[in-house]
């Protein structure tokens, strides 16, 4: 029997608490809202034995096994989190979170804390949904061409209400456009025979209020396999709720998509535990036929109970098919791109906060529990007074404040202190993003920043100088710890680059300067120049490195301009061996080359020109061998191997979700023979036993 505890007391939290009433897996046993009196006053007609007017005390029950978050949008992502930590399984309410991000950081803390965790989508737990998806996947109606989703009401405009509001995360699309959203993604799937489906395109637009939230929208989508879809949502535009599916061969609607029969939802009052609960009901229409086809759907439970059981019978795997994470994560991007076509930016987006997304200040934080990641490892970049993390986050993607909060936030949290960025990056938004976050958090003295500039056309002493001050300003700082020049420029001489870098050293612009993209001669002809002039030289490279060797780079048209430069090759290694100079590689891990490739993300179309080679497929086959054996990620084998040169190295991870940099971690943890290393580059050709 799972014990539950609501957090927050608005209408949503009734009707659930209506619906437990009839759970045979479990029981309410605490309630807390930010008033004791609010509790009690929803507590006291469904005989709720604990009230609590504090999140955090309903979280340190230890009699509560299960907490349902049923607050504003905006602040699931803190109490999902903190309920997460405190080793509660978790039911969120819709929208998981305000964006991707949000959503992406409440799943991670799930897996880290091993906790279940589902998106309140209660229409997605009732018969009908399962019986509408098992037609389509049957062809009931021949091939699926056309989906029709719509919930969308019209509600007095109040501005500070949680419809309109924009601190509250009103606005349709986030509301109730997330239903439509997760119906079309689901019957996608199910006509494809896959759990659900992600849309390549979607086009969309709303209708903006004085809040800044949208009033009305629409969305048209397009996935693969012919199907396309319309979503309509609002707050403020009363149109008819519908989920239709056109096929070839006919037509499925169901009248009711995402409420059904459920009289939980109307009632003010407890119900009687004698309640009859209606069937589901869905027409399919057949052509030439006079009238459409009922299908009944019978159930024994209301679609709220349906929902807290469907919690229970899945807690064991931490995830319910009704709506997997993965599921969730889809969906949320789909809102996402639905907003950003719509120029919805809610206002909490617009601005760095104070804190973390957990609403509390930003620290280190100690690993717990059995999938906790393993602990940071530092290293010493000779020059720099404090040790920097051997995993250097990268800030070339951080081009929204979401982004930049999540991920720099969790990095740091995990004990990272190291960010590589470039003026380059995003048109100057990457640097600035990054600097503001530095500030905002107030951790300048406990973080490395690496900044590159320098690249075409302005890879001159001038445009060095240019690129450097303006990094500087993008930033919000009057030093970096290290500044390499982007790109090299082979047609200025090296000793005047040198000599420009040297200057700006000296007058306390950075503490330690670089290079990026550098070919083995120039590298040398500058070591020769420094000595002969008595000048410093080059602290850091930073070119690619990687156990798969790169081929092309992903930005360039036909490879034939200069703009990168591997380190891979062996002449190259026995350089940084022999000097000891520090490499700050880019792409180490082959931008994705090592994952499982349904893994892979759409940016990858480009793996085969940048990575696909016979030899780059073995190094590949043997990672996942080598992975199966020890039980970690193929990519955990790459990145340990990128680790564990005899040089100095401290890679660059992209990051893309909260939970690829625990997994980044896990690699320090590897340890790899020598012969494992050789046998991983194709140096020893015989199976490691």
């Amino acid at each position: 029997m799972v014990q539950w505890g609501v957090i927050g007391a608005g209408t949503i939290a009734r009707v659930f608490c209506n619906g437990m009433r009839f759970s045979k897996s479990g029981r309410i046993a605490a309630l807390a809202s930010r008033s004791r009196e609010r509790a009690a006053a929803l507590a006291d007609p469904f005989a709720i034995p604990k009230r609590f007017d504090d999140y955090e005390a309903l979280l340190a029950d230890p009699e509560v096994d299960a907490v349902y978050v049923s607050t504003i949008h905006p602040a699931h992502a803190e109490w999902a989190i903190k309920a997460a930590e405190a080793g509660k399984h978790l039911l969120v309410e819709k929208p998981l979170g305000m964006n991707h991000l949000e959503a992406a950081a409440m799943i991670d803390a799930a897996a880290a804390h091993d906790v279940f965790l589902m998106e309140a989508f209660m229409y997605r737990c009732h018969p009908q949904t399962r019986r509408l998806a098992a037609l389509v996947r049957a062809g009931a109606i021949g091939e699926v061409r056309m989906v029709r989703a719509v919930f969308s009401s019209q509600g007095r405009y109040a501005p500070e209400s949680r419809s309109f509001g924009n601190a509250l995360g009103g606005g349709g699309i986030l509301d109730i456009g997330c239903y439509a959203a997760s119906a079309a993604r689901l019957i996608a799937g199910a006509a494809a025979g896959e759990p659900f489906r992600e849309p390549h395109l979607v086009k969309g637009c709303a209708q903006l209020g004085p809040t800044g939230v949208d009033h009305y929208a629409a969305a048209t989508l397009q996935f693969d396999g012919g199907v396309i879809a319309e979503l309509i949502a609002g707050v403020d535009c009363r149109v008819p709720s519908q989920l239709a599916v056109y096929g070839s061969a006919g037509i499925l609607e169901a009248p009711e998509p995402w409420t059904p029969g459920s009289p939980c939802r109307r009632a003010a009052a407890p119900l009687p535990l004698d309640t009859a609960f209606p069937p589901g009901r869905l027409l399919l229409t057949r052509p030439g036929a006079s009238a459409p086809e009922t299908i009944t759907v019978e159930v024994d439970r209301d679609l709220f109970t349906y929902e807290a059981d469907t919690v229970a019978e899945h807690l064991a795997a931490r995830q319910a098919p009704a709506m997997s994470w993965q599921d969730s994560l889809g969906n949320m991007k789909l809102l996402d791109r639905w907003r950003e076509e719509a120029g919805l930016v809610y206002d909490q987006e617009r601005r760095f906060h104070g804190g973390t997304l957990a609403n509390r200040p930003l620290r280190r934080r100690a690993a717990r529990g059995a999938r906790a990641a393993p602990a940071m490892q530092y290293g010493a970049i000779p020059g720099l007074d404090q040790p920097v993390a051997r995993l250097v986050q990268g800030a070339d993607r951080n081009v929204t404040i979401p982004y930049t909060e999540v991920l720099f936030d969790q990095y740091f949290e995990l004990g990272g202190n190291c960010f590589d960025t470039s003026h380059a990056y995003r048109g100057g938004a990457c640097e600035r993003n990054l600097g503001a976050w530095i500030r905002s958090r107030g951790v300048r003295d406990r973080v490395v920043v690496f900044e590159k500039g320098g690249n075409p056309p302005h890879g001159t002493p001038e445009g060095i100088t240019r690129e450097l001050l303006a990094g500087l300003d993008g930033l919000g700082l009057d030093r970096v710890d290290v500044w390499l020049m982007h790109r090299d420029n082979p047609e200025v001489p090296v000793g005047e680059l040198v000599d420009v870098l040297n200057e700006h050293c000296a007058a306390g612009r950075m503490t330690l300067f670089g290079v990026s993209n550098w070919s083995l001669p120039r590298l040398r002809e500058a070591r020769e120049y420094a000595d002969r002039a008595g000048r410093s030289y080059f602290s850091v490279v930073s070119n690619q490195f990687s156990l798969a060797r790169i081929l092309d780079a992903w930005w360039t048209i036909d490879g034939s301009f200069p703009y990168w430069q591997s380190a891979s090759d062996p002449e190259f290694r026995r350089w940084f061996e022999a000097t000891q100079t520090v490499l700050v590689p880019w792409s180490s891990q082959a931008s994705g080359f090592f994952i499982e490739q349904e893994a892979q993300q759409p940016r990858d179309r480009d793996l085969p020109r940048c990575y696909h080679s016979p030899d780059n497929f073995t190094r590949r086959e043997r990672a996942f061998e080598l992975a199966r054996r020890r039980g970690v990620s193929p990519m955990n084998i790459a990145l340990a191997w990128v680790l564990q040169q005899p040089f100095p190295v401290f890679p660059i991870i992209g990051t893309r979700l909260p939970g690829e940099t625990r997994d980044c971690l896990r690699a320090l943890e590897v340890t790899l023979t020598a012969d494992e290393l050789r046998w991983l580059d194709l140096e020893e050709q015989e199976e490691i036993r």
